[in-house]
């Protein structure tokens, strides 16, 4: 019987894949497959978006996945957690969601976008972070920029620290910067 394990598709898959290969499993993939092999006989790889590797665990497709602790959380299902890895796309360093703010914006703490749209793709963790603070937003899923007055995004960026539930100014992606941490 085959070890099944998924691997992130997309930003985190060629750091996965050095990951695996620091570690002495080489992974080979294929742009036009959702599988991918090693040169171990007994483990099958499969592809997966990041947001959905709890769902396929889950569900038993997959004996375990590489994802992150946003996304286990996210979804809301109950997943053991067999080893905390931290690397990302650009290296070894850890991400944080941010709340971004535009440039020249008012907005200087959480309360102050009640009533605001806040666009990101970690909907349920947005929607919980504004409302243990008694923030009353509207969370929208996002895909693409300019659907809200403010993004909830994921950065690799150390140098914005704040204080929980400060917005900050500036300029990563674009004019947006990093503010809050939920």
């Amino acid at each position: 019987m085959k070890l099944r394990v998924g691997l992130p598709k997309g930003s985190l898959q060629e750091s996965t894949i050095a990951l695996f290969k620091r570690a002495g499993l080489n992974v080979y993939t294929s742009s036009r497959s959702y599988f991918a092999a090693t040169d171990d006989p007994e483990i099958e790889c499969m592809l997966i978006r990041a947001q959905e590797m709890a769902r396929y665990v889950d569900h038993g497709a997959l004996d375990c996945g590489l994802t992150g602790k946003d996304w286990v959380v996210e979804s809301g299902l109950e997943l053991q957690t067999a080893a905390e890895l931290t690397y990302a796309k650009q290296g070894l360093g850890k991400v944080r969601w941010v709340v971004a703010v535009p440039e020249d914006s008012a907005f200087k703490k959480a309360e102050d976008l009640s009533g605001k749209i806040i666009a990101t793709e970690l909907v349920n963790v947005t929607r919980n972070f504004f409302a243990a603070r008694n923030v009353p937003v509207k969370v929208e899923f996002r895909s693409k920029l300019g659907l809200g007055n403010v993004y909830h995004n994921v950065t690799e960026i150390e140098r914005f620290e704040s204080g929980a539930g400060q917005l900050r100014r500036g300029g990563v992606a674009g004019a947006h910067r990093r503010a809050a941490d939920p």
